[in-house]
This record gives C-alpha cells, sequence and structure tokens, in this order.
C-alpha cells in the first residue's frame, strides 16, 4: 500500500507542468501578460544601467515641459525627467506587488491548511477571524494598517499582505477540505503517517495550483493598492519615485501638464492587465478539467 501511495500522487504531479505549459503558451492572452510583466520587470532591474537621468535630478528651466528628444515623456513640476521616475518607479510598483502577495501566502496558506486538516474548535477560531477581517473592505483595512504602521514602502507592504492574508485562508481551506477527502489521502492516513507529512507531501501539491493563481491575480491588486497608499502619502515617501506618488503631484497639474498623469497612470493599467491575463491564463492551464 505504502508502494502504491508513493508512486501514483508523483506520477500525476511530473505530467502537470509540461501539459499546463503547453496550455499556457497556447493562451495568446496570457502570453501577452507574460511579456506585458516581463518588459517591466526588466526595465525595473536594468534601471541602474539605463542611460537615463537621475530620477531625483530637478531644473528649473525645464519644468512641466512636454514630450521631447530631451525628455521623452515629458517633465514634473520640479523638472525631473517623468520615463526616469516611471523606470524607477516600477521597482516600487513590482516589489510592493510580489513582496505583499508574499506575505500574504506565507501567513495565510498555513493557517488554511491548519484550519482545513484538523477542524474542530481550531477551524472554528480561524474561520471566525478570517470572516471578521473578510467584513472589511481590503483598501480600507491596507490603509488603516498602513496609517498605523507608519508612512514607508515597506510598512505599505505589510499592510497590503495582511490585507490580503485572509483571501488565502479562505482559498487554502476550502481546497483542503475538499482533497482531504480523497482516497490517497485516506490511505496516507492508514499506513500511519504523521499529519504534518500528509499536509506538505499529498494535501499542499494538490491545491497549490488555485493558490498560485489566486497570488497571480491578487499582486495586480497589491499593486492598485501600493500606488492608492502612496497617492495618499503612505506608501513610498518622496523623492522616492512611486507611481502612486507620481500621480498626486500630477492631480494638480491636469489642465497644464496632462502626461504628467497620462504616464504613470498608463503604467499601472498595463501592469495590471498583464498579471490579471497571466493570471487567467494560469487558471485555464492549471484546470485539470480543461483538456
Amino acid at each position: 500500500m505504502t508502494a502504491i501511495g508513493e508512486t501514483s500522487i508523483p506520477s500525476a504531479v511530473d505530467r502537470t507542468p509540461s501539459r499546463a505549459w503547453r496550455k499556457l503558451k497556447a493562451n495568446k492572452g496570457a502570453l501577452v501578460g507574460l511579456a506585458i510583466i516581463a518588459f517591466f520587470a526588466i526595465l525595473a532591474l536594468a534601471a541602474p544601467l539605463l542611460p537615463i537621468p537621475d530620477p531625483n535630478a530637478t531644473s528649473w528651466s525645464a519644468i512641466r515641459k512636454a514630450p521631447s528628444a530631451a525628455h521623452w515623456l515629458g517633465t514634473d513640476d520640479i523638472g525631473r525627467d517623468i520615463l526616469s521616475r516611471m523606470i524607477w518607479g516600477a521597482q516600487a510598483s513590482l516589489m510592493a506587488g510580489v513582496f505583499s502577495v508574499a506575505i500574504a501566502v506565507v501567513i495565510g496558506v498555513p493557517f488554511g491548511l491548519i484550519s482545513g486538516y484538523f477542524g474542530g474548535w481550531i477551524d472554528m477560531v480561524i474561520s471566525r477571524i478570517t470572516e471578521a477581517f473578510l467584513a472589511m473592505p481590503f483598501l480600507i483595512t491596507a490603509i488603516a494598517l498602513a496609517a498605523f504602521l507608519g508612512p514607508s514602502l515597506t510598512n505599505a507592504m505589510i499592510a497590503i499582505g495582511l490585507s490580503a492574508m485572509p483571501v488565502f485562508v479562505r482559498l487554502t481551506r476550502g481546497q483542503v477540505l475538499s482533497v482531504k477527502t480523497e482516497e490517497y489521502v485516506e490511505g496516507a492516513r492508514s499506513i500511519g503517517l504523521r499529519s504534518s507529512s500528509i499536509i506538505t507531501r499529498y494535501i499542499l501539491p494538490n491545491v497549490f495550483a488555485p493558490i498560485l493563481v489566486q497570488a497571480t491575480l491578487t499582486i495586480a491588486t497589491a499593486i492598485i493598492a501600493e500606488a492608492s497608499l502612496s497617492f495618499l502619502g503612505l506608501g513610498q515617501q518622496p523623492p522616492a519615485p512611486s507611481w502612486g506618488s507620481m500621480l498626486n503631484v500630477a492631480k494638480n497639474f491636469l489642465s497644464q501638464a496632462p502626461w504628467m498623469a497620462m504616464w504613470p497612470g498608463a503604467a499601472i493599467f498595463l501592469v495590471v492587465i498583464g498579471f490579471n491575463l497571466l493570471g487567467d491564463g494560469l487558471r485555464d492551464a492549471l484546470d485539470p478539467r480543461e483538456a
């Protein structure tokens, strides 16, 4: 029985990546999303190497200049190059999205596994706390936590991660409740495997796909949340560039210099669309019911 339980599961898992990758490659929307994400990620990583001006360098002779050969995307209210600030600001936005979701996954998934697998009073306590968090709007919770922790990019990431965490608790719990009744889990119990081994070897690998999809989609939400917090002065602090803080400055010059708001807004839109397209593609590719 042990040999059967240990050979049947890995063989199914081994076939999944190649099948999922073929389906993902066939999804044009997912590939477009992946290309958008890769483009902005490369820009963010290569920012120190690119021949662009200092994002914090001011020029009183170039205040609110329209896009030109000298400044491809124009300048802001104190003469800083918008293209340079957008490229450096991509670091803050992408880092906030990824690390915020990492915090949510690292905290939420273990609680969801414990709640779904053990049930009883443990499940009741975790579920009631999760429902209390879910009753509060995500962005309002993030703003409240960021205001409590203090304005900084690090605190904004923590606030966003904690605000997104209940979603992963609920998702993981629901998936575990479905998986733990499968025959291979019952077989693992019958041969005396410890609960920790069953969770890590049999349950977690089989609930990983929906968690990955949710994480990808939540990154898009986290990027919007970081921009919102920076817009309110609770995220990345000036003079460090951030798309949200750039929009905060641009709102005062919409009629005189619309390009100040146009480009950061377009960047946020494209990155969010990219993660949503990739998330939708992953959902289809990892769905075992799809041929």
